[in-house]
């Protein structure tokens, strides 16, 4: 019997891509950014945002055309997307968020990782979604891949291994 590969939709900084049963969500060479998965297991259907920045207010616009470029712009964006495809429980998982280099005399403007991940669940929160997992911080990249079908998200650690959440 041939086994084929299960098709992988690329998930590009600041997009938003949804899939459902076996096709997978990957996003590579997370840094400070966040994948943040919406998924409902009862339809198999699920979006990744890759997360870029905290918060629209910045560049109010580019909201119309990259919707998944912010935290308090993906998450709804998904939200509503997903629920106009049938998901009724929504649930999320989150990878990212790293703080990739070391300032000094830094008063936190530039942990852009951490804010993501605190932007993020503040929205999850806000929109009644619970966080299921998470892999987040640290100091170096991801890749992440997630299978509505099964829910599993995967994760790659530049130079320490494959796990799932």
């Amino acid at each position: 019997m041939i086994q084929t590969k299960p098709i992988a939709h690329r998930v590009g900084i600041a997009e938003v891509v949804f899939s459902a049963g076996e096709e997978q969500l990957k996003a590579t060479g997370l840094g400070s950014c966040v994948a943040v998965v919406l998924f409902d297991e009862s339809v198999s259907v699920a979006g990744m945002g890759h997360v870029m920045l905290p918060s629209s207010s910045i560049d109010q616009s580019k909201v119309p055309a990259k919707p998944g470029k912010f935290a308090d712009t993906a998450v709804p964006y998904l939200c509503k997307k997903l629920q106009q495809q049938g998901a009724k429980h929504l649930k999320a998982k989150i990878a990212g968020g790293a703080q990739m280099f070391q300032f000094s005399n830094s008063n936190g403007q530039l942990n852009i990782g951490p804010r993501n991940v605190e932007a993020i669940k503040e929205q999850l929160k806000h929109c009644n979604i619970p966080l299921l997992n998470e892999h987040v911080g640290g100091h170096q990249g991801r890749t992440v891949v997630f299978t509505p079908k099964n829910s599993v998200f995967t994760i790659k650690l530049f130079q320490k291994g494959t796990f799932d959440i």
